[in-house]
Parts: C-alpha cells; structure tokens; sequence
C-alpha cells in the first residue's frame, strides 16, 4: 500500500508565496517520479511538475520560472514552491506518484489565490 499525505494549501494573496509538502509511506520504489498536479473548477486535471529521483524536473509552461519542485529523496518527500502566485493558480493541488507504471494520488490540498 502507499500513502501520500499532502499539506501547505491555503489562501494567499496575489504575488505570495505557498510551500506544499507531500510525504510518501509505504511500498515505495527507489526509482520514481513524484509530482504535483491540480484541477480548477471545471477544468481537467492538468501536470503542473514533476520529478525523478535522478532530480529532473520537468514543469508546466505557465508555472516555469515561478514554481519549483524538489524532493528528498531518504523521505520520500516531495515539495512545490510557488511564487509569485496569480489567481489563476487557483486550484486543488494533488501529488502523485508514478512507481512501475502504477500511478497514487494524495487527497488533494486547496490553494485560493485571492485579494
């Protein structure tokens, strides 16, 4: 079994700053890529970055340069900073796991970007 416990959403302000948090237990892997993902209302589920344990990352066009994601790879633990947030970031942010073409999902954190 693995479990993703996700934490760090909340309300900000256009500009600011959230740091997400998502530790992994369980049956993990050593090869693997962890990653953050996020669905507005009435939208689909869209990448927003993701990263092996080699540490490549990979990010969405419209959060490059203003989101960066990282991992401790001895926790099994993923982050996402974001900054210079717009409202439009405004969403359920979700981890994820991809391990042997098996894919986890966290229960999700809200982030409301708003005035």
């Amino acid at each position: 079994q693995v479990q993703l416990v996700e934490s760090g959403g909340g309300l900000v302000q256009p500009g600011g700053s959230l740091r997400l948090s998502c530790a992994a237990s369980g049956s993990i892997f050593s090869i693997n890529k962890l990653g953050w993902y996020r669905q507005a209302p009435g939208k689909e589920r869209e990448l927003v970055a993701t990263t092996t344990n080699f540490g490549t990352p990979t990010y969405a066009a419209s959060v490059k340069g203003r989101f960066t994601i990282s991992r401790e790879n001895a926790k099994n633990t993923v982050y996402l900073q974001m900054n210079s947030l717009k409202p439009e970031d405004t969403a359920v942010y979700y981890c994820n796991l991809l391990q042997r073409n098996n894919n986890y999902w966290g229960q999700g954190t809200q982030v409301t970007v708003s005035s």
